[in-house]
């Protein structure tokens, strides 16, 4: 049976590359590539998906008009898939209990869970702000692997 830790397993073999999908205005399926990685959610706990986005993004388009997600992380011929609905926290999609402090920390843990380090947090900050960046986090109703 696959679980989400063969999904997270899978996150330091190739710096959490992973690809994502969503679905269209037209009903068709955009994949993308982005670092994901696992980390607990912030306010419930749970093991989740995370990764972050643009604020200019189709993808963040996609994800609110229809929040549910698709992410196939691979490393060498080992992969696992997560899917399922997503919540979306950023400057422009706030979420109540969560202040601009812990959005701030929390793309700090996204990008880390996915294997990023940084030598200067303040202008990750600062990056992160003026892109309007947002956290993605996918809740997995599905998961499978050949693990």
């Amino acid at each position: 049976m696959t679980v989400l830790a063969d999904f997270a397993q899978l996150v330091a073999g190739d710096h959490g590359l992973c690809v994502v999908s969503t679905l269209r205005p037209d009903g068709t399926i955009r994949s993308s590539l982005v670092n994901a990685g696992v980390l607990d959610h912030p306010l419930t706990g749970q093991p989740v998906v995370g990764f972050v986005v643009r604020g200019d993004t189709r993808k963040l388009s996609d994800l609110r008009r229809r929040p549910y997600a698709a992410a196939v992380l691979r490393t060498g011929w080992q992969w696992a898939s997560a899917e399922g609905p997503v919540e979306l926290i950023g400057p422009d999609d706030p979420m109540d209990g969560l202040d601009a402090e812990g959005l701030r920390l929390l793309l700090r843990d996204v990008f880390s869970a996915a294997g990023g380090t940084h030598d200067d947090w303040d202008a990750y900050d600062r990056v992160m702000a003026e892109e309007r960046r947002t956290a993605v986090l996918l809740t997995p109703q599905r998961l499978s692997s050949n693990a």
